[in-house]
């Protein structure tokens, strides 16, 4: 037991050095200059770490399966930096970092950018760095191993209780903000932390776009207030257009019975003409008729006597 906990240990403060070199190196690429990265004073991510031991524990059955472990790493990573997020929200008062610009985002705590090398990422944990990391720590003997987790542990330990002291910083310091005005909030957390020393301005140096919740809130509202008014402004285009289209529709049935009202009176007229015409001569033609059954009558009568 106590082997498989420094191995872990081993494992994760591997992979948080090496998210933090990661890290800067993003940063270095991006500002040009050199950033330390991460919550802590020291040289590693813990988030990585956490991570990295998630996906060597949880996913040792997809390993005969790519595609499922590479999805798989998405889900466990993004679920890691989600919950990072949350937690760190509801505790300091602050988001330490924000994708809300981006496209395919949740709440602006995790997009589809991050997602896709989460899953690259645990393909090349499980298939290439665990294997390598397992052998080089096999070469240390037990005992060895264990002086060494010793060592880096307090180290570590150290340096989580120091940060965890600056943070608890900016957690009064965002109580006292949380009084002003949610505008110029992000502004007084950033000059609140910088006022304390080297070490609070090396958390805004990791991450420079550190907001206050307020401020977050009110930018969120804003879109969806500018969002509900393009849709209101949407639908009462739709609305105008789907009105004039009807009135049209309206205007064009209405001519079109015009135009056959006209016709069917027009067609009406021509019956009433050929109706008294065809009497005219009916009634000509009996008359006829009846003048010569007269006559025929007369003869007769005339024959027998």
């Amino acid at each position: 037991m106590r082997e498989q906990a420094s191995l872990y240990f081993l494992l994760f403060l591997t992979y948080a050095v090496i998210g933090w070199c990661m890290e800067v190196t993003v940063k270095k690429i991006q500002f040009g200059r050199f950033i330390n990265r991460g919550f802590l004073i020291g040289p590693y991510c813990p988030i990585y770490g956490v991570g990295a031991v998630l996906i060597t524990l949880l996913l040792k059955k997809y390993l005969s399966d790519p595609p499922a472990l590479f999805v798989m790493g998405m889900v466990i990573c993004s679920i890691l930096e989600y919950s990072t997020s949350w937690i760190m929200e509801k505790l300091f008062h602050a988001r330490w970092w924000d994708y809300s610009t981006k496209k395919f985002n949740l709440n602006g705590r995790i997009c589809l950018d991050t997602m896709i090398p989460f899953g690259l990422l645990g393909l090349t944990i499980m298939y290439g760095l665990n294997p390598l990391f397992f052998r080089l720590y096999a070469r240390l003997t037990g005992a060895a191993r264990e002086i060494v987790c010793m060592v880096l542990f307090a180290g570590f330990a150290a340096d989580v209780g120091v940060s965890v002291t600056i943070l608890s910083h900016i957690r009064h310091d965002n109580k006292i903000l949380d009084k002003d005005n949610t505008e110029e909030m992000a502004a007084k957390v950033r000059a609140a932390i910088a006022a304390r020393g080297w070490a609070h301005r090396r958390l805004l140096d990791a991450f420079p776009g550190v907001k206050h919740i307020g401020e977050v809130l009110k930018e969120n509202a804003e879109e969806a207030r500018e969002r509900l008014e393009e849709k209101r402004d949407e639908a009462k285009e739709r609305i105008e257009e789907k009105r004039d289209e009807a009135r049209e529709r309206i205007v064009e049935t209405r001519e079109k019975l015009s135009e056959r009202r006209e016709q069917l009176e027009n067609d009406l007229a021509l019956l009433d003409e050929a109706h008294k015409k065809y009497e005219s001569e009916f009634d000509e033609r009996r008359r006829a008729l009846e003048q010569r059954l007269s006559q025929l009558r007369e003869r007769l009568d005339g024959d027998d006597k």
